[in-house]
C-alpha cells in the first residue's frame, strides 16, 4: 500500500511492472491514469496546490478505506502538484486483488474519494483568464453509492 504526492512527472509502465512486481498471489490489477484534458477552451495548464503533510494524511486515510472495505493485495495512488500541462498525467491508481471485482471495486471508490475528498486545489489558465475549479455536483452524487455499502463488494 503506497501513497504518493509529487511534483514531477511518473511513467506508467515503470510504475505499474513495479506495482505487480513478480507476485504469485494476485489475480487481478486494475488501474487508472488521470490526464490533463482541454475541453475546447484553450486551456494552457493548470496550477495544483496542496498542503504538504495534510494531503498525505487525507490521501492515505482515502486509501485505508479502500483496503479496509475491499479484499487488496496492493494498492498504490500517485497524485501530482504544481504546473502541468494539457496531455500531462496528473494521477494514478492501481489495486490488486485475488479477485477481479475487489480491484475494480476499489479503483472506483479511490477515484471518487480522490476526485472529491483528497485536498488539492486546481486553477486553470487559458489564454484569456484563470480559475480555480469548483466541485461539481456529479463527483458528489458519485460518492452517495459507496455510502449504502459499508464493507465488502456487495452491489458490484
Amino acid at each position: 500500500m503506497a501513497v504518493r504526492i509529487e511534483p514531477g512527472p511518473f511513467d506508467l509502465g515503470t510504475e505499474l511492472a513495479r506495482f505487480a512486481g513478480n507476485r504469485t498471489d494476485i489475480g487481478a490489477q486494475v488501474s487508472f491514469t488521470g490526464i490533463v484534458r482541454d475541453d475546447n477552451v484553450g486551456l494552457r495548464y493548470i496550477e495544483i496546490e496542496h498542503y504538504s503533510g495534510m494531503t498525505e494524511k487525507a490521501v492515505a486515510g482515502i486509501e485505508a478505506e479502500a483496503v479496509a472495505r475491499w479484499k487488496l493485495k496492493a494498492s498504490l495512488v500517485i497524485h501530482r502538484y504544481g504546473r502541468l500541462s494539457p496531455g500531462e498525467r496528473i494521477m494514478m491508481v492501481a489495486t490488486a486483488a485475488s479477485h477481479r471485482a475487489d480491484a475494480f471495486a476499489a479503483a472506483e471508490f479511490l477515484m471518487d474519494y480522490l476526485k472529491s475528498r483528497a485536498p488539492f486545489w486546481k486553477k486553470e489558465v487559458t489564454a484569456e483568464s484563470e480559475g480555480w475549479v469548483a466541485a461539481k455536483d456529479t463527483d458528489e452524487r458519485a460518492l452517495q453509492r459507496w455510502d449504502r455499502f459499508s464493507s465488502g463488494t456487495e452491489g458490484t
